[in-house]
């Protein structure tokens, strides 16, 4: 196809065809001129002008392969200049629009829970985990054996009792080389090993900081005992003679908190044993060495810090004799630590900066994605709950994530619905506001509550503390019902129970029952286990309740799967309903989502509870859960929910009415956040 002149010379013709004399045999043209002709009398002209002036275009459509001119005449009409503009502007409006869109959803959208907020953290404690060598103790590679145990619980956060390098008077809270295992639990390769292990099935451990004192082995003691520089005044020493202590303070396990050192000439402080003896961190030497040791193990890649007995970490200067809580004992029979007021040597001023110090360290580390690093502390401090509460991070400066919760562990001590209430409000209430709340009823250190409460109220308790908002601590067998085992007092190992057998923690520290079979499944020696195992391993045991849907294991476990897929329990708000001597009674909801949770403990006898003057709960409330298979899906009457002898319901039921919004001062929330059902997306409300 060309361009040829027509009859003006200013004007250019469309003729079909490319036109190459080279390629004409004689007389040909004149048949293609003739041809050519009679088309053009049977067809419109189309011309172009080549100026920009009137021309008439009679081209019916346009064509594969036309010209730059053809194309811009073409283009320049309105029905292909609209649509083209409307398609432009249109694609404006929806990428501006969907930039509007994300930079609102960003906005509006609540911070997303860390890994220790979505997952309950289970304490190891090693001694008693898993025996892998057949030596009667626990140790690394045998936690390793069992991380499968974790996934099947849908647990992803494991704490683990210490495994340093110690002489084993306090069972490994007596540090002789805080960078290295104690072969007892195996070597570092052990636990390189078992922390990539950990990481590649989505795991995270968090390691014991024993930050108050050290071994006497430790070479940082022997060298101060010397006066060697620069460990000279690493701990904290005193002038004294061996049979007069600086003060009256006295230590955890009983007795002065003071021993003399014959090659010192002075007596050096220890808040528990004395083969533990104090660190001295008003040194700035001792801070740094406690920070780099912090950096060493998260260079190893641990996901956060226990930091243990923090209270003690500072003591007053001065030394001075702290008030006697009976003044009118004589001074020489005050041997134990609730006899004393501890002015002096707990929760000193200058603790939380030191706290602090070392929470700029996890955070550092915590700025690669999705490795946030953990911190909660360990602090006893009964009646003075506000002293605990202070460990939490504030607006201003970040500490702990948060403090262990241990008021529940006081339960047994007149257990009722009224007393579980009472216990419950008291963290929430004094909690600051918009910080993330934790439960606790076992640890290495208090005697397990299936033994201290009764085992039929075992399920209902482990219904309560994955219910309720934050996050629960589960203690190793606290799954399965495990229960303290009797120690005869020649065979007490616990340094406490040697100084008081009626509080040895042995009992609760007996290993772990993975199976019916040799030494329940924990170790293949036949003739010996570090802790006697309780004569119910053959039905009290992990192999035993997997599968069985009646089983304490199986009821936690469905537990804990709901606890995270449902948002009304794992972010949404808990408000106190009722309680009594035998029942317990919270609501859990979530705004702008219609389905809500009624969770019923029962703590004492068989009871019938009236939930009728509760708002917005219909007629009939159905048994999502209960404790007792037999229970499971029926209905209840909201006049008339019966409960068993430590039963817990977990009761669903559809409203658009929220409890909160009337009952302000019986509610609470860590951060509050809606549901949009439209999109399946929380934003903030």
């Amino acid at each position: 196809m060309s361009l040829t002149r027509v009859s003006r010379s200013d004007s250019l013709e469309l003729q079909e065809g490319v036109y190459n004399t080279a390629f004409e045999e004689d007389g040909s043209r004149a048949a293609v001129d003739e041809t050519d002709a009679q088309v053009e009398a049977d067809r419109p002209s189309a011309s172009v002008n080549v100026d920009g002036e009137e021309s008439s275009y009679t081209q019916i459509k346009p064509y594969a392969g036309m010209p730059k001119e053809v194309l811009l005449l073409y283009s320049s009409q309105a029905r292909y200049r609209l649509p083209r503009e409307i398609l432009f502007w249109l694609i404006v409006a929806c990428t501006l629009a969907l930039i509007a869109l994300s930079i609102t959803v960003i906005a509006l959208s609540p911070r997303c829970l860390s890994w220790w907020q979505t997952s309950p953290v289970y304490q190891v404690y090693p001694r008693s985990f898993k025996d892998s060598n057949d030596d009667g103790i626990g140790d690394l590679k045998g936690i390793k054996e069992k991380l499968e145990h974790f996934l099947y619980l849908n647990i992803k956060a494991i704490w683990i009792s210490p495994f340093y390098k110690s002489p084993m008077r306090d069972f490994g809270y007596d540090v002789e080389d805080f960078r290295d295992i104690d072969p007892i639990f195996g070597t570092m390769e052990d636990f390189d090993d078992l922390l990539i292990s950990m990481h590649d099935q989505g795991l995270k451990l968090i390691m014991d900081f024993i930050p108050n004192h050290s071994s006497d082995k430790h070479v940082w003691f022997q060298s101060s005992r010397r006066r060697e520089e620069p460990y000279t005044d690493y701990y904290v020493w005193a002038n004294c003679t061996a049979d007069k202590p600086p003060n009256n303070w006295v230590s955890v396990f009983g007795n002065s908190s003071w021993t003399y050192d014959p090659i010192r000439g002075q007596c050096y402080l220890h808040q528990f044993l004395k083969e533990q003896p104090d660190l001295n961190f008003r040194n700035p030497h001792v801070r740094q060495e406690m920070t780099d040791i912090i950096r060493f193990w998260l260079d190893k890649g641990v996901d956060g810090f226990r930091m243990d007995a923090v209270k003690h970490i500072l003591e007053a200067a001065h030394l001075r004799n702290e008030p006697q809580v009976d003044p009118s004992q004589p001074p020489e029979l005050v041997d134990t630590e609730f006899e004393l007021y501890h002015d002096y040597t707990y929760t000193q001023v200058g603790l939380h900066d030191i706290l602090r110090a070392w929470r700029v360290e996890l955070d550092k580390y915590s700025r690669e994605a999705g490795r946030y690093r953990f911190m909660v502390t360990e602090s006893y401090d009964y009646e003075e709950i506000d002293k605990t509460m202070m460990y939490y991070s504030t607006d201003f400066v970040r500490e702990s994530d948060f403090p262990f919760n241990f008021y529940l562990l006081d339960l047994p001590q007149g257990l009722s619905g009224v007393r579980a209430q009472e216990l419950v409000s008291l963290w929430m209430t004094n909690m600051p506001q918009g910080k993330w709340p934790n439960w606790v009823v076992g640890n290495h250190d208090k005697p397990r509550m299936t033994s201290s409460v009764g085992k039929e109220y075992v399920r209902a308790i482990n219904m309560m503390m994955l219910t309720l908002p934050g996050t629960p601590t589960t203690y190793y067998g606290e799954e399965i019902g495990m229960e303290n085992v009797h120690i005869d007092e020649e065979d007490i190992q616990d340094p406490f129970g040697k100084f008081n057998p009626n509080a040895t923690r042995d009992p609760q520290r007996s290993p772990m029952q993975w199976t019916g079979g040799l030494n329940a499944g924990f170790s293949g020696n036949d003739t010996w286990t570090w802790l006697p195992i309780h004569d119910n391993y053959t039905t009290v045991n992990v192999e035993a309740q997997m599968g069985d849907d009646g089983s304490i294991l199986e009821q936690y476990r469905r537990l804990s799967q709901l606890r995270e897929t449902e948002l009304a329990l794992h972010r949404g708000w808990m408000c106190f309903v009722w309680s009594d001597a035998d029942v317990f009674v919270y609501l859990r909801e979530q705004d702008g989502l219609n389905r809500g949770f009624l969770v019923v403990i029962n703590l004492g006898r068989a009871a019938t509870t009236d939930l009728s003057f509760v708002s917005g709960l219909p007629k009939q409330l159905r048994v999502h859960t209960s404790t007792i298979p037999e229970n499971q899906g029926r209905s209840y009457s909201r006049d008339a929910v019966a409960t068993a002898e430590g039963e817990g319901l977990l009761l669903e039921f559809s409203s658009n009415q929220r409890f909160h919004t009337s009952h302000a001062s019986s509610c609470y929330i860590s951060e509050k956040a809606c549901y949009l059902s439209v999109l399946d997306i929380m934003y903030r409300c």
